[in-house]
């Protein structure tokens, strides 16, 4: 079993769904288009992600595989419909926004896919912790190709925050760029496929960096291997 340590650089940056497995991406580029959305639906997916990885981890060794696919999609469906009832009670109008992506969560295949590559494998408490990590990087990505693109669109951040945390952040929009005229381009689609392509190529270019300043493995010489001769030698 891989250590919490492991498990949060894998979830966060080596195997990040969004930046390296490309998971998730209807949810990942369609409400990104600022930063709200973005928190609202990464904290929503962490959340179905941590828990279903945890109901999955304590029924793996009572369901049979016949069931198991059928099972783990009905633990997340129902994982879902809370986080969607909940924010219909507390974040009406932030669900209202994000609209279909919030029950599409079900078919995320992010947490279809944890569940049957790790949970189903592994005790509850790392089974839930991997969940939280792989949420957390999802939602981070998501929250940078957000910010990123309510900045280039609209010349300001943290906009309309309100939707999710209530009257109390009502004024923490950050205006950077006065009289800015908008870029439309960077709060379409096309601009969240932009965003997206242009962090995957600074991952992997940090990566690059980061491989080239690890000391060289020390070779060594090959050792010598004696030959057998078979036969008689005259």
């Amino acid at each position: 079993m891989a250590s919490y340590r492991e498990i949060a650089k894998n979830g966060l940056w080596h195997n990040n769904p969004g930046l390296v497995q490309l998971l998730g991406l209807c949810p990942l580029l369609g409400v990104s288009n600022s930063v709200v959305n973005a928190l609202g639906m990464g904290l929503a997916t962490a959340l179905v992600l941590a828990c279903s990885n945890a109901a999955v981890s304590l029924i793996r060794n009572v369901v049979s595989d016949a069931v198991r696919l059928p099972i783990f999609v009905m633990i997340i469906a129902a994982l879902t419909t809370c986080i969607e009832l909940l924010m219909q009670a507390f974040t009406y109008e932030l669900y209202q926004i994000l609209g279909i992506f919030i029950p599409l969560i079900t078919t995320n295949c992010i947490i279809l896919g944890r569940a049957e590559a790790f949970a189903a494998k592994n005790p509850l408490l790392p089974a839930c912790f991997d969940g939280l990590m792989m949420g957390a990087g999802f939602g981070l990505v998501m929250v940078a190709i957000g910010a990123v693109r309510e900045l280039l669109g609209s010349g300001a951040l943290f906009a309309n925050m309100q939707l999710l945390f209530g009257p109390i952040a009502a004024n923490w929009q950050v205006t950077l760029f006065e009289d800015y005229p908008g870029f439309l381009l960077a709060i379409l689609p096309p601009g969240a496929f932009l965003v997206l392509g242009l962090l995957v190529a600074a991952k992997n270019l940090l990566d690059e960096q980061f491989a080239a300043r690890q000391p060289a493995a020390p070779t060594t010489a090959a050792a010598s291997r004696r030959v057998r001769v078979t036969g008689v030698i005259e």
